[in-house]
């Protein structure tokens, strides 16, 4: 069953929304938040995951090490927003891709250790077969 076919209900969005936070509170923890067992719990987790809501659980880092940017592009006409998107999201650093609406056709999401690095992570963009223009900006801080 596919996520937009499951109807989430108030205590599904909390229990997200919790692990959004930190995907590695406990169960235990999570059934206190919410006033449900552990089991409850898990099995909720368990269904998010088989009806695809819930893609993976990942982790954060302190982006004080790095560079991340977002890059905004416009595609050539007649090029396939999927089938690009799809190329740029296994470029190494890529950590999302979007497809958007309005001036651009897409935004990516990406990082690296350094500037240069960056720098040629965004030339690699350019380079797929469909892509006209890119327009970065460079993170500066994260709020929140």
């Amino acid at each position: 069953m596919m996520a937009d076919t499951y109807a989430l209900d108030e205590v599904d969005h909390r229990l997200i929304e919790l692990l959004q936070k930190n995907s590695r509170t406990s169960f235990v923890e999570l059934g206190r938040i919410l006033g449900l067992s552990e089991g409850a719990v898990r099995r909720r987790v368990r269904l998010l995951q088989e009806r695809g809501v819930i893609k993976k659980f990942t982790i954060e880092v302190d982006r004080g090490y790095g560079v991340r940017a977002v890059t905004f592009l416009q595609l050539e006409a007649g090029a396939s927003p999927r089938k690009v998107a799809d190329r740029i999201a296994e470029l190494p650093g890529v950590e999302k891709v979007y497809e958007l609406t309005g001036r651009f056709d897409a935004l990516a999401v990406i990082s690296a250790p350094s500037i240069t690095e960056l720098n040629e992570r965004i030339d690699r963009i350019r380079n797929i077969e469909g892509v006209r223009s890119t327009e970065t900006a460079v993170i500066l801080r994260v709020i929140g």
